[in-house]
Formats: C-alpha cells, sequence, structure tokens
C-alpha cells in the first residue's frame, strides 16, 4: 500500500474506535445557567423541570444563577461555554428578545450563539386595577385613557420589563397614551393601586393573583393567548377586543450554538414529555404558568428573531434603555 492509499484508508480504520471512545451524554452533572438572582419566576419553572431531567437522564441538573445586567451577563456566559451538553441555559424573553433593542454591545448575539432547544412556556402579565375601580372592563379602561391622555397610568416592575412594555404595547393597539409609573417590583405597584395613587397595574400575572381572587384588585385582562387557569374568570386581551396585546414572559432552554443534533433531540423530548405530565401541568397552572406557544425545535430560531421584530417597535416607543 503506498502512502496515499494509506492515508485514504485511516480514517476509515480510525473511525469506529473513535466513535466507540466517545462517552455517552451525560456522564457527569449538566449545569444550567439561570441569568437572574433564586427564587424569581425562571427558577420556579426550571428547578422542577431539572429535578425531572435527573430521573430521565441519571445525572444532576445543577443549578447556576448568575444575575446581573438584566441576564446579559448569565447569557453572555452560556453564549461562551462549549456546545458539549454540560452547560445549558433556561433564558427568557428578556435577554434574548429585549435587550437586543434596549442595551449596545451585548455579549452574545440571539441569532448566532444559541442553540435553542425548548420553549417551556411562560408567565403572562395581568393588567389590574382597584376592586372598586369604576373601570370594570379592558374597553372602559381604554376610553378613559383616550378621553384624558397620561391621566390613566399604570405600575410596573421598571422600565424595560415584560409589565411595562406590554402597557406600551396595549397604548399603541388602543390609540391611547397612558402614563407609566416604574417601581422596583410587582409588590410595589400593587400597594400603589391599592393605595389609590395608580390607577392600575400591568405586572406578572402570579404576584397579583391572590389579590385579584380576594376581590381587593380587579383582572382586566392576562395578556397570554389563553387564560390563565388559576384566573379563568380574567379574559385575554384578544377576548376583549385587543388581539395584538398579546405578551408572555416566556422560558427557553438552550445551549450553545453547535450543541450536537442527538443532544439537543433528546432534551426537546425529554423536556416536552416532562411538561406534558399531569403534576408538573398542575404545579406550572398553580403559579400563573401557561403553556407556550406550539414551535417544533428547528423553528425555535426563526421564531425568537421573530419575536425580536415584533417587539423592537415596541421598545422604541417605551424609550426603554440599558
Amino acid at each position: 500500500m503506498n502512502r496515499r492509499q494509506l492515508l485514504a484508508a485511516t480514517p476509515l480504520l480510525a473511525t469506529p474506535a473513535l466513535v466507540q471512545a466517545q462517552p455517552a451524554w451525560p456522564n457527569r452533572s449538566v449545569r444550567v445557567i439561570i441569568p437572574f438572582t433564586p427564587g424569581g419566576a425562571s427558577d420556579l419553572m426550571m428547578r422542577p423541570v431539572a429535578e425531572r431531567l435527573e430521573r430521565v437522564f441519571g445525572q444532576s441538573f445543577v443549578i447556576d444563577n448568575r444575575p446581573g445586567g438584566g441576564g446579559a451577563v448569565g447569557v453572555g456566559a452560556a453564549a461562551n461555554e462549549r456546545p458539549d451538553g454540560y452547560t445549558l441555559l433556561m433564558s427568557t424573553a428578556g435577554p434574548l428578545v429585549l435587550l437586543p433593542s434596549m442595551m449596545a454591545n451585548l455579549p452574545y448575539n440571539p441569532a448566532r450563539s444559541f442553540t435553542y432547544i425548548s420553549l417551556m412556556g411562560g408567565a403572562p402579565i395581568v393588567c389590574a386595577v382597584k376592586g372598586d375601580s369604576p373601570i370594570r372592563t379592558l374597553a372602559d379602561y381604554a376610553a378613559a385613557a383616550k378621553r384624558a391622555p397620561d391621566a390613566v397610568s399604570f405600575g410596573s416592575s421598571g422600565i424595560g420589563s415584560m409589565g411595562h412594555l406590554t402597557g406600551v404595547l396595549f397604548g399603541m393597539e388602543a390609540g391611547a397614551q397612558l402614563l407609566h409609573a416604574p417601581f422596583r417590583g410587582a409588590p410595589e405597584a400593587q400597594t400603589a393601586v391599592l393605595g389609590g395613587t395608580t390607577t392600575s397595574l400591568w405586572d406578572t400575572a402570579a404576584a397579583n393573583v391572590q389579590a385579584i381572587r380576594a376581590g381587593s384588585m380587579r383582572g382586566l385582562c392576562v395578556s397570554s393567548a389563553q387564560r390563565a387557569a388559576i384566573l379563568p374568570d380574567v379574559p385575554t386581551a384578544r377576548e376583549a377586543g385587543f388581539s395584538n396585546v398579546v405578551s408572555l414572559n416566556w422560558f427557553m432552554l438552550c445551549g450553545p450554538a453547535g450543541l450536537p443534533p442527538a443532544i439537543t433531540e433528546r432534551l426537546s423530548t425529554a423536556v416536552r414529555e416532562i411538561l406534558a405530565e399531569p403534576a408538573i401541568r398542575e404545579r406550572m397552572d398553580s403559579i400563573a404558568f401557561v403553556p407556550g406557544e406550539s414551535v417544533p425545535q428547528a423553528g425555535l430560531a426563526a421564531w425568537v428573531q421573530g419575536e425580536q421584530q415584533r417587539w423592537a417597535p415596541v421598545v422604541r416607543a417605551s424609550g426603554a434603555s440599558m
């Protein structure tokens, strides 16, 4: 055999041995970066799923909270990891869709830095007023805002939050000018509404369920495409006549760009099956989370890009920046 023949044959001879030498995934613990502080909505979504993934794959799925920069710190860290399946990311819409329109020089590119694995559902926004407010419907709310621009105020968990931007989106859809009152979190926004210093709030439904069910606040709509199971009497904005007011602080499981398709498919299938389990679905319903859109794994990158394009003009209208 001459040298050329030997070189041509070598890969064929080496391939079976190399394949056999590759360890099966996973053969050690998997780290899941969450780019926010412990105990938040992302933890509430990911931790029960991680527990079930441990049973499915026989390895630990360890949560690694990396807050900072509105999520940019943790998401940037995940983007720079090896695409070997041992570092994953659970991000929300904020870092992947909203921050690109708010912040220059992000340490990642949502279109190129990630392999998108599974859209896991999300937290809808609720529009609510004080329980004894004369505003009884979303149509009443829009009419009041049109009559007196900036007289109808709304609180949120802060500038650039999904609640803030959903309120802006509603104003754009309704042709009304609302006055935004940013707070440091959902409890402060709710206190302002109950105290009568702010007309309304657009903020996470989960934080306002108890007040709405007790009657101290009145839910005018939720922003998800379907009603939240824990607030069955609160209509969606679509049902109330505002078809474009659809938003969800969704949760997406990702890996660094270049994650092997076999690992991606195994994770995507496992997560889909876990989220369909009655016990998991009941748990998600209890914290006002709703299922996400049914998007095939192969279409997730394009879906995220579409979400960026949809929210970019809303971010511009809001004036939010970081």
